[in-house]
């Protein structure tokens, strides 16, 4: 598919915004806390939630009949209408205005903000952002914005290969290392409603997505830079932004790490074989 065959799929895709509402109750934070090692950290009902763990919340179970043999959803608000979809979390942005409170009904009013075609190295490239705010007592709390990349056709067949990864190390003064392996993959994929058959089905994996082995959560990257911050300091975080650059996989050692400067830090994710497969910058209230 050519990028004006492309930009002819979606030309007049205009999905309308979506409202949906959740409690937030304290049992999937708490779950998180538990993957986390730190099963004392799941707040109460009334406490805040650390942000984005929302990303535990409004999840959608689609039956099993409407599930692609990619493990995603085949159909949804706001997939775009392109043949052999296939979806890449690529990055975001999240501004805390309150904290978002457990345990209270939140209303979440979700809607497109861009759509846009660029030419990629393997074909063109469908960029959306879809646009997210969060509100509690009819005062907005939080607005979010996902990008999300989409590209048309088959995944590449040759499996990547990686050497032996070593240990990665850092200076910066925040530190949090990580091997994440298939149970915590499984058990993060069930708190947030992901199906995606590269974070369990090795062979799927490596074979179809051309993949060298199971491959880690874009959003447990994210979260775990902003572990850093919510381990290390004590001021709420105003702003978030990241960007999910390179796959990190099952057995890898990760490190989590950055340095405060002020009322900000930049943040990223290493491995052995690459200093940067995320990276994001927090700054505090």
């Amino acid at each position: 598919m050519t990028a004006d065959e492309l930009t002819a799929h979606v030309e007049s895709w205009a999905p309308a915004a979506l409202v949906r509402e959740d409690d937030l109750s304290p049992g999937p934070a708490a779950a998180l806390a538990a993957l986390l090692g730190r099963h004392e950290d799941g707040p109460a009902a009334g406490e805040p939630l650390p942000p984005l763990w929302h990303w535990l919340h409004f999840l959608e179970w689609v039956p099993q009949q409407d599930l692609g043999p990619d493990g995603h959803p085949l159909h949804g608000h706001f997939l775009p209408p392109i043949p052999g979809r296939q979806r890449m979390f690529a990055g975001g942005r999240y501004e805390a205005r309150r904290p978002l409170l457990t345990g209270v009904r939140t209303r979440r009013i979700s809607s497109l903000h861009s759509v846009t075609v660029k030419q990629g190295s393997s074909g063109p490239l469908l960029f959306t952002t879809v646009r997210y705010e969060y509100a509690q007592e009819s005062e907005v709390c939080a607005v979010e914005e996902q990008d999300i990349v989409y590209r048309s056709g088959s995944a590449s067949s040759a499996p990547a290969v990686v050497t032996a990864s070593q240990e990665p190390e850092s200076k910066d003064r925040w530190q949090l290392p990580l091997t994440p392996d298939p149970v915590l993959l499984f058990r993060f994929s069930a708190l947030t409603a992901n199906a995606h058959r590269i974070h369990y089905d090795d062979p799927y994996a490596r074979e179809i997505e051309g993949h060298a082995g199971l491959v880690v959560h874009g959003p447990l990257l994210a979260l775990l830079m902003l572990e850093l911050a919510r381990r290390n300091e004590p001021r709420p975080v105003r702003n978030f932004s990241f960007r999910l650059r390179s796959p990190v996989y099952a057995y890898e050692p990760l490190l989590a790490h950055g340095t405060p400067d002020g009322d900000r830090a930049a943040l990223r994710v290493s491995t052995g074989r690459a200093d940067r497969h995320s990276t994001g910058e927090v700054t505090f209230a």
